[in-house]
């Protein structure tokens, strides 16, 4: 009996494992290098606001729209994935990337819009996606949480693609490269990756989502263009910044390759504006929609 014991104590404390920390997505990474300029212009308290001409091809013909980009930096909760009202020990400086695409169908509208949020303080995959496509037929939503893994929630109203959700290992996604690239362009690595696609461009075309390979690379001519190329899905991506300092998007080109057609959506910058803007929801502040000819 005393044997047993013995033997049922070793097996028992064996089988114990200490707890593990729970690894967290803004914790691990190399530092980046923010000069003293990148924080002048990103911390001030203000959002970059730029709208952009946009002609955009749906169901096999070309649509004429607007776009726009938000970017602003701001403290996020990592564990709760949500923007903080104040910044304390539980919080990382992220920014943010709000874009939208509008355009008409015939009859009936398309609003598109997207959320990326990346952390500024360290090289790591993105927090953080959220995109919704909505026109009179119905709406679909994604949602991507950087926690362990990336963890996918999907809803739709297509049969098939109702609703999921699902975990999946982190890794590079085409949503922050935008950012990366605002950051600074001429650290993005050139190659072969396995990238996320834009996850709007997944929900409008009804591809699995998931990692696809791609080739990034990057040119200099009048602009920095970075180019990414999905063999396997027909898209190619061509995104063109001023060679300076912030790095402003002037344009951008979304090419989709068929068996029947090569159709090539483009964005032209309209105009720029740095401003507080969520404090501009007065009537007072409509002649801003003006000067950014929306």
């Amino acid at each position: 009996m005393k044997y047993i014991l013995i033997l049922l104590f070793v097996v028992t404390y064996s089988c114990k494992t200490e707890p593990q920390p729970e690894s967290k997505p803004h914790a691990d990474g190399e530092l980046r290098n923010l000069s003293e300029t990148f924080k002048s212009y990103w911390y001030d308290g203000k959002a970059e606001l730029t709208s952009y001409e946009l002609e955009f091809y749906r169901y096999g013909e070309k649509r004429n729209g607007k776009a726009m980009m938000i970017f602003v930096t701001e403290d996020f909760l990592p564990e709760t994935q949500v923007k903080a009202n104040s910044k304390s020990n539980q919080t990382v400086s992220v920014m943010k990337l709000n874009s939208t695409k509008k355009f008409n169908t015939g009859i009936y509208p398309y609003s598109v819009m997207q959320s990326t949020f990346l952390p500024l303080e360290k090289e790591t995959p993105v927090l953080k996606i959220t995109s919704s496509v909505q026109e009179w037929c119905g709406q679909s939503y994604a949602q991507l949480n950087h926690k362990k893994d990336f963890e996918l929630e999907t809803h739709s109203y297509f049969e098939g693609e109702a609703d999921s959700s699902f975990r999946i290992k982190p890794t590079l996604s085409e949503n922050q490269l935008w950012i990366q690239l605002r950051i600074n362009p001429k650290q993005i690595k050139p190659g072969k990756h396995k990238l996320f696609p834009d996850f709007s461009f997944l929900q409008l075309n009804h591809k699995e989502i998931k990692a696809y390979e791609a080739l990034i690379d990057q040119t200099e001519a009048k602009y920095i263009q970075t180019t990414i190329n999905y063999d396997n899905l027909g898209r190619i991506l061509k995104i063109y910044q001023e060679k300076t300092f912030p790095f402003a998007i002037e344009k951008w080109e979304e090419i989709e390759i068929n068996k029947a057609d090569t159709l090539i959506s483009t964005a032209k910058k309209i105009k720029t504006l740095k401003t507080k803007y969520w404090q501009q929801n007065s009537n007072k502040y409509l002649h801003l929609r003006d000067s950014l000819s929306l």
